[in-house]
């Protein structure tokens, strides 16, 4: 961490739900932080070694005015999960990541530049048989991961071919406060805070749920440790559950709300058991995931108990 301290990083994608606890950690570390992110928002961060930029990065020549000095790192977590068909609006959302991510290669300046991370997705394993290791061939099955996954092979063969200091990370589900609505433990922590009935799906899918303090330190330690450049290292708790205790567990912590099973639809092509082997991550970096799943649910609940 003290390698952070007065080292100038761009988080790209900073003001979403894992960029803005990234962000806490950053300038609680001493680091000096600019945050690049397409949309401005109502509630953001002020810290006085934060800078925010709003920007379309999908546009190069704006980018190339809005960006233009170096960075020690940095961290990309833009974009946006949206598994939408390629025939329907899929060439944005291969912008939106692909695209984004050719544009930000362009323009950073790569002679202070110490580490390039991304971040990609478990979806890019698509139907892969649990437990996932890195090794495995990829199998995207939506534009999204197409996109996640060609990003990552573009910066791997840099790292290879050219020195180029990157690292990426493949996420499974991650959790925690400042995480939109819309997804899955939100859901049921407001349906239960609400008292409502809700529906949820059947619940036999086996998931690995990892709280964010967790997955920001797995990406403090990807940007220090020399031994992850050129790597690609799975990120997850390494337990997993089936959806249906998750919510149990929910509805358990806070005795209140009823979630409604077997409402939902499994999606179609969806993976059953999709979770990773972390031994890979464990081997080279040292990491482990530090906080269980009732403890990150009670953090988290008492997060969503201030806004809900």
């Amino acid at each position: 961490m003290t390698r952070l301290k007065n080292s100038s990083v761009l988080v790209v994608g900073g003001t979403g739900f894992i960029g803005t606890n990234l962000i806490k950690k950053l300038v609680k570390i001493g680091s000096k932080v600019t945050c690049l992110s397409l949309k401005k928002r109502k509630k953001k961060l002020k810290h006085k070694n934060l800078k925010y930029i709003f920007c379309d990065y999908e546009k190069i020549n704006l980018l190339k005015k809005k960006i233009n000095k170096p960075f020690d790192y940095v961290v990309n977590l833009g974009g946006y999960i949206d598994h939408s068909k390629f025939f329907y609006k899929g060439k944005s959302v291969i912008d939106n990541h692909f695209i984004s991510t050719i544009n930000l290669l362009s323009i950073i300046k790569r002679n202070k530049l110490k580490r390039y991370l991304h971040i990609g997705t478990c979806d890019e394993y698509g139907e892969n048989t649990s437990p996932i290791k890195e090794t495995f061939k990829e199998d995207p099955i939506t534009s999204y991961a197409f996109s996640k996954l060609a990003s990552i092979n573009l910066l791997i063969m840099l790292s290879k071919t050219e020195n180029f200091p990157a690292t990426a990370l493949r996420l499974f589900l991650v959790y925690g406060p400042y995480q939109k609505t819309d997804r899955l433990i939100p859901q049921v922590i407001s349906g239960c805070l609400k008292k409502k009935k809700f529906p949820v799906s059947k619940g036999n899918q086996l998931r690995d749920f990892c709280y964010v303090d967790d997955v920001i330190n797995a990406i403090i330690l990807s940007l220090t440790k020399k031994r992850a450049l050129g790597e690609v290292f799975n990120i997850g708790s390494g337990k997993p559950i089936t959806v249906k205790f998750l919510i149990k567990k929910i509805n358990n912590i806070l005795k209140q709300g009823k979630p409604q099973f077997n409402k939902i639809p499994f999606r179609k092509n969806e993976n059953m058991k999709l979770y990773p082997s972390i031994n890979k991550v464990r081997s080279f970096l040292g990491w482990k995931p530090k906080t269980n799943l009732n403890q990150g649910l009670v953090k988290t609940i008492n997060y969503y108990k201030t806004i809900i």
